[in-house]
């Protein structure tokens, strides 16, 4: 088994160079990333990382304010577009790549076939959205494959919800939400009957805070029942929805990140997995689930693993600010160990804040001893957010997005370190952070005591470590001790090697010679039932020491 890295590339983003960033700026303007900027050299570096996956964000076409209708793609109505380029969450059409991405408009789905091609010749996997709960407004497929249905083609939107119907709609009501339906244009926007919005506001007004952009699609549960549910005969939008994973299945892609998974019913999550492993055995499903009571339902529904946000991030996020102390970490892990193998660790991602903004920790650097751990604890996957290795703040008023710590996903933009990493003009300290980040992929994925080892967690005899964090990993003859230092400053510390570890892991007693696999280092270190190692631990930092045992 080897150990998933996901590198998540906001893929309009990644490439851009253009350093105009104008607020608000059009296409022109400020520019975009293309799929081609993602070239056998630039793939291979990222593979140098250590990374296994890559998860394109936003290729399938969204709702934009840029105006494509020379190429015959429907233009949008800005009144129901979130920012100039639009958010890659509100789907315009399933069966389509995003004509931003694309050096040649009228080649956009050759050219992110050649990008499959290229990400799987350098050895990566490939992910990409799956966003099965809503659509954008002015849904409209015009690249579906021939016999495919558009998604309420045949809805009957007289009845609010039909457990056929693909929409849920607000009958003899027009839609009217907080916000001019205008926007500047000749023309305002039209939508009668309106449709129920994508964060379940089952309104013809939804506010600013709604998902407004958006609408719900209908897997046959009834809402304004009290949510109950109509799965016989299957409802119409399970097979339409499924014939679209089967779609980009065909085309090669290896995983689908399933967006707020938990807002549609894990019966249709059984039905699709099954349909679609029965053709492509290997498919890997990541679901974006927010409710723990919920993990065991969907993971029995399919997925191959979740999303450890309300968990494992939330709690990191909180030992990085010292707002809890390590020993936090263990009470999490607890919690989800018999699933253990099945969540998703990250610490960044583009629904969260930086690790770098203000919001935060103001400095990438703080969250390394968070990075290591989480990277190296657990055999499950782990996620790394594009500029997180170089300690990318955040901190733009791109326009819509707003200064909020965020990098946007509803503008025109380009990430600062980014640009600077490909000109060669990172400072001293980002190519620090860049070079601890890959140190510690690399060992993740080479070390087979990641992967494959168990895991002893030694914060239960050590309480005295209140901004520490150490633990064990062993496969065959490799043992692996780690410990992180959350504090400040360099720490002296012993750390205690309970006998139930020896017995665990069937260790002997032993005097052997460890190296640091961050540093080269070497010392003797003495392996005894109940007593301490002791070592000094920099900053934000922390030692990997690997033993023959």
């Amino acid at each position: 088994m080897d150990k998933i890295i996901i590198y998540q590339i906001f893929t309009r983003l990644f490439g851009n160079r253009n350093v105009s960033r104008k607020e608000n700026g059009t296409i022109a303007e400020n520019g975009c990333g293309k799929m081609a900027d993602f070239t056998p050299k630039v793939l291979k570096d990222i593979a140098a990382m250590g990374v296994s996956h890559i998860w394109y964000t936003g290729v399938i076409r969204h709702a934009t304010q840029t105006d494509y209708t020379s190429y015959g793609i429907p233009r949008q109505h800005p009144a129901v577009v979130k920012g100039k380029a639009g958010s890659p969450y509100a789907i315009t059409d399933y069966y389509d790549i995003d004509p931003d991405l694309a050096v040649k408009v009228d080649e956009r789905m050759s050219e992110f076939e050649q990008l499959l091609e290229r990400t799987h010749a350098a050895g990566m996997k490939v992910v990409i959205d799956f966003v099965p709960n809503h659509v954008a407004r002015q849904y409209h497929s015009i690249c579906k494959p021939k016999g495919v249905k558009d998604l309420g083609a045949d809805d009957q939107p007289q009845h609010g919800f039909d457990p056929q119907n693909n929409f849920y709609y607000c009958p003899g009501q027009r839609f009217e939400p907080y916000f001019d339906l205008y926007q500047g244009e000749k023309n305002p926007y039209h939508e009668e009957p309106a449709k129920a919005t994508g964060n379940d506001c089952f309104s013809n007004a939804p506010s600013k805070n709604d998902w407004y952009e958006t609408v719900k699609l209908n897997y046959g549960v009834d809402y304004y029942a009290g949510g109950i549910g109509y799965f016989e005969p299957i409802p119409n939008t399970w097979r339409k929805m499924t014939d679209i994973l089967l779609f980009w299945a065909a085309k090669g892609v290896d995983a689908f990140r399933c967006d707020m998974a938990e807002m549609v019913p894990t019966a249709f999550w059984s039905f699709a997995t099954q349909t679609v492993r029965a053709k492509y055995p290997d498919i890997q499903f990541i679901g974006e689930v927010y409710n723990p009571a919920e993990y065991r339902h969907y993971l029995s529904a399919g997925f191959d693993y979740l999303y450890d946000k309300v968990g494992m991030y939330d709690t990191m996020r909180s030992v990085i600010d010292h707002h809890a102390p390590t020993a936090a970490i263990s009470h999490v892990w607890q919690q989800t160990d018999d699933i253990r193998n099945h969540m998703l660790y990250f610490l960044e991602n583009h629904d969260e804040q930086r690790i770098a903004s203000d919001f935060f920790a103001g400095n990438g650097a703080k969250g390394v001893p968070a990075m290591i751990a989480s990277v190296l604890m657990q055999q499950n996957p782990f996620m790394l957010y594009a500029g997180e290795e170089y300690g990318e703040r955040g901190m733009d008023a791109e326009g819509f997005s707003g200064r909020d710590g965020r990098t946007t996903i509803f503008d025109y933009w380009s990430i600062d370190t980014l640009c600077r990493a490909a000109n060669k003009k990172l400072t001293d300290e980002e190519k620090q952070l860049f070079d601890i980040h890959k140190k510690i992929l690399q060992i993740a994925r080479k070390e087979k005591s990641v992967a494959d080892g168990l895991f002893f967690d030694l914060m239960y005899v050590n309480g005295h470590l209140q901004r520490q964090y150490a633990f064990l990993r062993r496969v065959d003859k490799d043992l692996l001790l780690v410990v992180v230092n959350f504090e400040d400053h360099e720490v002296d510390v012993d750390v205690c090697l309970p006998a139930h570890a020896f017995d665990f892991l069937q260790l002997k007693e032993t005097t052997v010679l460890a190296t640091d696999l961050l540093t080269k280092e070497k010392e003797s270190m003495k392996l005894q039932k109940d007593a301490s190692v002791h070592m000094k631990i920099a900053a934000r930092s922390g030692s990997v020491w690997k033993l023959k045992v």
